[in-house]
């Protein structure tokens, strides 16, 4: 079967795709905006693209079309699609029909952690001998792809509650029918979407609701909201982290070593590479849902320490004259806080510069910008590019004092990093976009004798 996929550079869409050339139909795409790391993985697996979305590419006449959810009416190639009547769906429904249906679904939703968490489950119940098929929104180091697709009857899907296409306005994980569900964190979010956090809340239980008498929900146990959700039925075993009677990792010792208990007993100790208190509850949701699927909590616990990250989760991209430039994929004010004082806790007191778009659909409305002061409070200076903003960024940051600047022009943004940054310092740059290719043009700058680091 021919597939032509709109929207593919999405990183559901683009793992949708490789999945679907794993199982052995032919698969072309197209997309407006086409950066890596995915439109990089695409081209190694030798799939087709097509920039933008003219209805010259109807002559492709593909056997069926899949349309992304950023895919909305008004797109010149749906509108041909639906007045011709071809044959069409959203990418969750032609996965559930042709990938899960038999599968043994580990699902990870939350408003936060669900790429990291999927990754960690995904090498654990690998380093478990289970092999599973996965489809990640980001790229695990540790498999170099974002999909797979293997014989196993294992597959990890990170569960996003975004909606799922122009035509369906359920969130995506209402499809996947899983098993074994990590409930991670539930803050709002998307406020293009959802008016409140009471309609998250909802679809979350939509989720709950799909859940078989035999599988298990792994819950953070410090999450109100996730409490409230089960609270409306709850027909499957749930196991919660964070909580003395449940699952819960220790306080790191100086090696950055953790203990792990579950029920108040020891399971045994714990190293993980990504730092921060909410990588350590990520990692324990991530061995409570491997060990439903058979894998022995001390296989998982020796397993996290090999764990290598996932791109653009605190990625370093590079180092020029001391300094270093880490790309993280934070954008919410929480998750923003949080990889902060996750890379506060690994560089001690060197100097964080923290580079922030506010790019999501929620941050460009402004619904959360009060919380970016403290969110932001403990980097040491603070560059915020306002493009494309409709509300007021430097006013906003203002209760950071001096250490916040504000920028229009990404150019200007670049070159007043560059001449502010010392040896030693960390350049945090976060986005859920390309950000104008900013990590690669930081590093030129502080290469260039003008814009060396304490230049």
């Amino acid at each position: 079967m021919h597939i032509h996929i709109l929207g593919i550079c999405g990183t559901f869409m683009g793992g949708v795709a490789l999945l679907a050339r794993a199982a052995g139909h032919r698969v072309t795409g197209c997309d407006a905006n086409v950066y890596p790391p995915m439109s990089t993985q695409l081209a190694e697996q030798g799939i087709g693209l097509n920039e933008g979305y003219g209805a010259d590419q109807l002559a492709l006449d593909p056997d069926l079309w899949v349309v992304g959810n950023a895919i909305s009416r008004g797109n010149p190639l749906l509108e041909e699609i639906l007045d011709r009547n071809l044959p069409c769906v959203s990418g969750p429904q032609w996965l559930a029909e042709h990938v899960l249906r038999d599968k043994w679904v580990l699902g990870v939703a939350g408003t936060h952690g669900k790429t990291t968490t999927s990754a960690l489950l995904s090498w654990l119940l690998e380093v478990g001998g289970l092999k599973p098929g996965f489809l990640i929104g980001g790229v695990p180091d540790d498999f170099g792809v974002s999909a797979r697709l293997t014989e196993s009857p294992f597959f990890v899907i990170e569960a996003d509650e975004y909606d799922t296409a122009f035509c369906d306005k359920r969130s995506k994980f209402v499809h996947y029918r899983p098993r074994t569900v990590i409930l991670n964190n539930l803050e709002f979010d998307h406020a293009d979407i959802f008016q409140d956090l009471a309609a998250i809340e909802t679809q979350f239980h939509h989720l709950v609701r799909t859940l078989p008498r035999n599988g298990l929900i792994v819950a953070n146990a410090g999450e109100e909201s996730l409490k409230r959700v089960l609270a409306r039925g709850c027909w499957t075993p749930v196991e919660w982290f964070g909580d003395p009677a449940g699952w819960q990792a220790g306080d790191p010792d100086e090696g950055g070593r953790f203990a792990v208990a579950f029920g108040g007993a020891p399971l045994g100790d714990a190293s993980l590479a990504l730092p921060g208190a909410h990588n350590r509850s990520n990692a324990v949701a991530a061995v409570a849902a491997a060990r439903h699927a058979g894998v022995p909590p001390a296989v998982s616990l020796a397993a996290l320490a090999s764990f290598k990250g996932v791109k653009r989760r605190l990625e370093t991209r590079g180092q020029v004259r001391g300094v270093t430039v880490i790309d993280d994929f934070a954008h919410h004010p929480t998750a923003i806080e949080v990889t902060i004082a996750g890379l506060r806790a690994r560089v001690g007191a060197a100097r964080i510069l923290a580079v922030l778009e506010p790019r999501s659909n929620t941050m460009k409305l402004g619904t959360m910008k009060a919380r970016l002061p403290a969110a932001l409070a403990g980097a040491d200076g603070v560059y915020c590019f306002s493009g494309g903003l409709g509300w007021d960024a430097a006013g906003t940051l203002a209760p950071l004092g001096g250490k916040a600047a504000t920028f229009d022009d990404l150019d200007a943004l670049v070159a007043a990093v560059a001449a502010d940054a010392l040896a030693g310092d960390q350049i945090l740059v976060m986005s859920n976009g390309g950000f104008g290719g900013i990590h690669g043009k930081l590093l030129e700058a502080l290469a260039r004798p003008e814009g060396a680091a304490g230049g």
